[in-house]
């Protein structure tokens, strides 16, 4: 029964904490644009990740 007065306040503090991540990402913008970031993973990009790395193939990519 007395681990209950420890760790009651720290599940308070854990959940202040996760309401001050989650305020200070709302505030920075995190969340402002949901719909296009979801599509950004879906097109294509033709630049090389590396310089040694060839080119993407437009051949291959599937026309939508």
């Amino acid at each position: 029964m007395d681990i209950l007065y420890l760790l009651i306040p720290l599940s308070a503090l854990l959940v202040l904490a996760l309401l001050g991540v989650f305020g200070w990402a709302l505030n920075r913008g995190q969340f402002d644009d949901l719909d296009d970031e979801g599509l950004r993973i879906l097109q294509t990009d033709d630049l090389a990740l590396d310089q040694r790395q060839p080119p993407a193939d437009v051949s291959l990519q599937e026309s939508p």
